[in-house]
Parts: C-alpha cells; sequence; structure tokens
C-alpha cells in the first residue's frame, strides 16, 4: 500500500495529538523532559519532526496551561501546527486535543496520539501503523512483544509467581482511531470511572477492536533521567 495516496481514502485525513502537559515528575521536579536538549533541538521538536513524515492534515499540541515556550519553537511545518490546554492528566489532555479538532474537522478523520517525550519512532513504523489502520478500518496501536520474564510480587518483595509471557505486548505510541471513536471511547470510560491508561484502553473499555502493529524497542520513551543519553544514542544512529 503507498500510505501517501491512499491517507485520504473516502476524503479523510490524518491529524496528531501530542499531550503535553504533564509535569514529568520521575525525569526532574523542576525540568521538562520535552524541552531537553539532543542535537541542538528540543525533545519535542524531535518528535513532531518524525511525526511529519507523515502527510498530517495538522497537529495539535496539548499543553500547561503556563507553557509559552511550545509556539516559539522551529517546529517542522509549523503552519500546521494547532495549540490547545492540556489537562491535569494525560487522558484529560487528549481529550482536550479531541474536543478542539472536533469543532474544525471532520470527527470521522483519523488521529494518531503521540507522547511528547518519545522522539525515535521510525517513519517505517508510523507509515506501518497507519496503513493498517485504514487497510483494516480498525484502531491500532504499536506494540513490541514482551521479552523478559515477567515476575509477580505481591508484597515484601516477595516473587508471587512468574508471568506467562506469550501473550503480553508492551504498548507504545502512536495510537490511532477516527476523532469520533476515540472521543466518544475517553468519554465514556470518564464518565464510568473507568482508569485510562493509554488510548487503546478507552478504546477497549467500549467494545472497540483495536489491532496491535509490530513495533521496535527503539521507540523509547523519555521518563527518567537517564533516557535522555539513551534517546541521544538511538538518533544518532538512526541518522
Amino acid at each position: 500500500m503507498n500510505t501517501q495516496t491512499n491517507l485520504y481514502l473516502n476524503n479523510h485525513k490524518l491529524w496528531v495529538i501530542i499531550p503535553a502537559a504533564g509535569s514529568g515528575r520521575r525525569f526532574s521536579k523542576t525540568a521538562l523532559k520535552q524541552y531537553q536538549m539532543i542535537q541542538n533541538q528540543t525533545v519535542l521538536e524531535h518528535t513532531v519532526n518524525r511525526l511529519n513524515d507523515l502527510p498530517l492534515a495538522g497537529y495539535v499540541l496539548a499543553l500547561g496551561e503556563q507553557d509559552t515556550f511550545a509556539q516559539t519553537l522551529n517546529l517542522k511545518n509549523k503552519e500546521k501546527a494547532h495549540f490547545c490546554l492540556g489537562g491535569k492528566e494525560r487522558v484529560d489532555s487528549v481529550l482536550n486535543g479531541l474536543k478542539y479538532l472536533s469543532e474544525i474537522v471532520d470527527p470521522n478523520d483519523w488521529v494518531l496520539v503521540h507522547d511528547a517525550a518519545r522522539p525515535c519512532v521510525t517513519s517505517s513504523c508510523l507509515n506501518d501503523l497507519v496503513a493498517t489502520a485504514i487497510q483494516d478500518s480498525v484502531s491500532a496501536i504499536l506494540a513490541i512483544q514482551v521479552r523478559d520474564t515477567l515476575k509477580c510480587v505481591e508484597s515484601h518483595d516477595m516473587i508471587d509467581r512468574t508471568v506467562n509471557r506469550d501473550k503480553l505486548w508492551q504498548a507504545q505510541t502512536p495510537q490511532i482511531s477516527t476523532i469520533f471513536k476515540l472521543k466518544s471511547a475517553i468519554e465514556k470510560a470518564l464518565k464510568d470511572n473507568v482508569v485510562i491508561t493509554d488510548e487503546a484502553s478507552a478504546l477497549e473499555y467500549s467494545g472497540e477492536i483495536v489491532k496491535v502493529v509490530q513495533g521496535r524497542s527503539d521507540n523509547i520513551k523519555i521518563t527518567y533521567s537517564d533516557d535522555l543519553e539513551l534517546a541521544r544514542l538511538i538518533l544518532a544512529s538512526q541518522r
């Protein structure tokens, strides 16, 4: 499939929401991870650059209330950039982005949600994800199969049992659905007080089919401070 020529199948377009309002306390109490520098660009700029390898109609950055820095960055295809207010939790930021898009675009357009601090996703993975969603008309996520042995630890650091990993996958982003489906799923889950850890969990709760697309282990999310050096090495190797 040629993603470039088929993204607009049935006149639907492709958008991205990037939730970037979190405090990132596990990374630092003061510094925001999306604004750390790698190769003379912020992490957020790297992330936006990667996403713009796709033929996007536009992308939405959901930012913290006091964040005025993102709009000053040299973002790729900045004429396609939109900004909205984020929320207290990641799911709130995503929902705000979906509400923003719902007011200006076709609710049946496709939308990707991608972590601001996940700058190493490859073009091939992005294209595979979008192609799968469009070809199969399903919601989908990037994920990798769990490789290590997993232990369930109940209390006092004592192993209770070994968990069978044969059917376990580690979810990544981007995750893709239509604007209408994802917005409806998140609103329903929040109304029912269901804990939403990613977009797929909301879609699963609403009964929507979500397909796994093989990702790559170098699509890391910068969570802790030492992840920043790993991201530097990955981006250098990918060049």
